[in-house]
């Protein structure tokens, strides 16, 4: 059974700050109600937490009687409060604390559902800019180019520039059908990138299972949700009892979850009652989360991991290599070691606040670090490549990033370019006619909206098919070195 179930990391769709480990709703927080514990230990305030703002509320008054009363334009008072407080949250500098006014907190509670509309990749806010974290697998973002790290500068043509999360977002979101025209920032690459995707709808499903060749279990996690955990373990009973000799978790391109959903698959997984995390507040508190498996599995276990595994992601990878002692392949993780909760105000509006960090079994905080792979996996050249968009024709002596990228696309699908400088020479149109004559397009050599729609769609099957993942590949003869 597959998961459909909510994301909290919700996305451009969705909505803010991205890589909530923890998200945790109302007093208390799911955190309390699921584990036991609360990181607020209620939600009242004393005299020592309020000290800074007793002697500066007279200029807080002032300010708002002088904008009251002098403004020359129309003032509204709740726009007045919510400023206020979006200000001080947004002081902190930390992208993964947000405050939502009630609009955009409705649309946040409306948006947790089965499935969403949208381009379908993580954010968060970098130096400044818009930054990928990861692309949803199978989505309108994967499928047009977008890759970890990218970085969001312009939508339809207006800058993102000064612009806080949650409004960049609200450009890039739309319904389903309709454009985001996008200009990217890739690390590496010195042109700026033109990608188009186009809106739709994200079905939200967290788990996904295969039995591969010599009774290696591959299980996928796209996100940590609600219902994670049980598909998880629904999908690990079935590959036990097809007698499974090992198993690999792909958490590649997951961006993280509830916290409660990875600490149940951990629990799970982590041998000997060992433990899997701790989290650490703002006096130095820790609560440990401890495994309730007695012994361990009697096959290997791998993690695959990128650089767009993030958050609850990182809290599996790092229990099962620091506590199980099971190996991680592939690149180093994205690095997000905090947790947040969300307090929901009387009148709809919502606070989400950075409350904790966490720890990995042997006390290492991964925050900017992330988790090295114990077996790193370097990929081709050609999976940084954004396949050729639909509204740019490519033709003979061009010279562009976009023709680079071409020629990688066409190396990277078999068809041998010559060359992946930017020029379209002879051989590069060679290559494409020789791809338009298998795909039974119009053999132009030429690559109009038919030929990058077919591209895109071939690339990224190519990207998804086992036999062209390297990574898993590698992980397999990881496994297999271990299966007894």
């Amino acid at each position: 059974m597959r998961g459909r179930t909510v994301a909290l990391l919700v996305v451009f769709a969705v909505l803010f700050s991205s890589l909530t480990t923890a998200a945790m709703v109302g007093d208390g927080g799911l955190l309390s109600q699921v584990m036991g514990s609360s990181f607020l230990n209620g939600t009242s305030l004393s005299g020592g937490d309020t000290q800074g703002l007793e002697g500066r509320l007279g200029k807080l008054k002032e300010s708002y009687a002088l904008i009251k009363s002098q403004y020359i334009g129309k003032v509204d008072d709740q726009k007045l409060i919510d400023g206020a407080i979006r200000g001080m949250v947004e002081s902190l500098d930390d992208p993964y604390s947000a405050y939502m006014d009630k609009k955009t907190a409705q649309q946040f509670h409306s948006s947790m559902e089965s499935s969403f509309q949208g381009i379908g990749a993580e954010v968060t806010m970098k130096k400044g800019k818009v930054t990928i974290v990861s692309p949803f697998k199978g989505s309108p973002a994967e499928k047009a180019g977008l890759r970890p790290e990218d970085q969001i500068i312009k939508v339809n043509g207006k800058s993102l520039e000064g612009m806080n999360l949650n409004e960049a977002v609200s450009k890039i979101k739309g319904p389903k059908g309709t454009k985001a025209r996008l200009e990217v920032i890739r690390p590496g690459q010195s042109d700026i990138l033109k990608i188009t995707v186009v809106r739709d709808k994200i079905p939200i499903e967290t788990v996904q299972a295969e039995m591969m060749k010599d009774k290696i279990g591959k299980i996928e996690i796209t996100q940590f949700a609600n219902d994670t955990a049980d598909d998880f373990f629904t999908e690990l009973k079935k590959l036990e009892k097809q007698g499974m000799k090992g198993l690999v978790i792909d958490v590649r391109g997951n961006p993280g979850g509830l916290l409660p959903s990875v600490i149940e698959i951990s629990e799970q997984l982590v041998p000997n009652g060992k433990r899997i995390m701790m989290t650490e507040d703002k006096t130095g508190h820790r609560i440990e989360y401890k495994s309730k498996l007695d012994g361990k599995k009697d096959y290997p276990i791998v993690v695959l991991t990128d650089k767009g595994s993030a958050s609850a992601s990182e809290i599996l990878a790092a229990a099962l290599k620091e506590a199980g002692g099971y190996k991680t392949v592939g690149q180093g993780t994205f690095g997000k070691g905090t947790v947040q909760q969300a307090k929901d105000f009387e009148d709809g509006s919502n606070l989400k606040l950075t409350m904790a960090k966490w720890l990995t079994p042997k006390g290492n905080w991964i925050h900017k670090k992330g988790i090295e792979p114990d077996v790193k996996v370097k990929l081709p050249d050609y999976y940084h490549a954004t396949p050729p968009q639909p509204d740019q024709e490519l033709k003979r002596d061009m010279t562009s990033q976009q023709v680079k990228n071409l020629q990688l696309v066409l190396d990277g699908l078999g068809y041998r370019p010559g060359r992946t400088d930017g020029y379209f020479d002879d051989k590069t149109e060679t290559a494409v006619k020789a791809f338009q004559k298998t795909k039974d397009l119009a053999v132009t050599g030429k690559v109009d909206e038919k030929t990058a729609l077919k591209m895109q769609e071939e690339f990224i099957s190519m990207l998804r098919d086992p036999k062209s993942d390297l990574q898993l590949r590698v992980a397999m003869e990881t496994l297999k070195k271990e299966i007894k």
